[in-house]
């Protein structure tokens, strides 16, 4: 398909730099499907009412980590910056990630991140540029690994925000509890599950005594999201994979809802897919 058919205009002033406030005040379209879609606006404290006690929700529960990190390259007497955006755990120590500019970056380079101090372990974070690959993606080792490793990335990183919310204002501190969901508990995503920042307890509360339940799945959600599409046609451009589980337990309750007539609500893309794969638990949960 030709990534031309989507491009369209987006007014500036409806780019959201910030959650709404409350969450759930935020606008919900609902497109009820037929031979003429029926189009409503609501805002999403009304999901209480398009539900019935026969439904379910599924919930990504993946949460940020500080995955933009700052550091020099260090290359005999000569140092360059270079900002690192890692993706995907390989092991203890080692991690893939996309670096800018990565042309400064090569095998065997080493990377000194953060201001160091006498905490050791979380005022540096230092790594060996393993290999480079496609695209300004390199392997890292880091000298640190486990959870030590994750202390470190969590002093020194700082939340990865979408592109067309970083072009117009830096990361603060809001962010740590703005750009994570209610249900965020597995870290591991670069980047929020966004469609699940809209819900609150109160929220929940309501659906709860509506009797919809709540399933969770967990995919984190890789840098890819914020690679721009360079391939004219969707078959040409490459996706980087992220990793996902959805347990026997939770597919079990997903085909009972739908047995007994009940509708199974994805609540964003990054868990649409695992919710379609409910009928096979036996694959899902490996």
């Amino acid at each position: 398909m030709d990534v031309s058919l989507f491009d369209f205009e987006l007014p500036e002033e409806l780019i959201a730099l910030r959650p709404a406030s409350p969450r759930d005040s935020a606008r919900l379209l609902v497109v009820r499907p037929g031979a003429e879609r029926e189009l409503e606006d609501l805002s999403v404290r009304d999901l209480p009412r398009l539900f019935t006690e026969r439904d379910a929700m599924v919930v990504n529960a993946t949460r940020v980590i500080p995955a933009r990190l700052h550091g020099r390259r260090l290359r005999g007497e000569t140092s360059a910056k270079v900002e690192i955006m890692l993706h995907q755990r390989l092991d203890g120590a080692r991690w893939k990630a996309f670096a800018r500019p990565a042309k400064k970056l090569g095998s065997g380079d080493r990377i000194e991140i953060g201001e160091g101090g006498e905490a050791c372990l979380l005022g540096r974070l230092d790594a060996t540029v393993e290999a480079r690959g496609d695209e300004g993606e390199v392997t890292l080792r880091f000298d640190l690994s486990g959870p030590a490793l994750d202390a470190a990335i969590a002093a020194a990183g700082e939340l990865p925000l979408p592109p067309y919310i970083a072009g117009k204002r830096a990361t603060d501190a809001r962010d740590a509890d703005d750009y994570q969901t209610l249900f965020a508990r597995e870290p591991g995503a670069v980047a929020a599950p966004t469609a699940g920042l809209h819900f609150t307890p109160e929220l929940m509360e309501r659906l709860r005594e509506r009797g919809v339940a709540r399933h969770e799945t967990v995919l984190h959600v890789g840098a890819g999201t914020f690679l721009p599409v360079k391939a004219e046609n969707t078959d040409d451009h490459r996706m980087h994979s992220e990793t996902g589980h959805l347990d026997a337990g939770t597919a079990a309750g997903l085909n009972a809802v739908r047995e007994q007539g009940g509708r199974v609500l994805a609540i964003g893309t990054h868990v649409g897919a695992a919710a379609r794969k409910r009928r096979d638990a036996g694959r899902t949960d490996r």
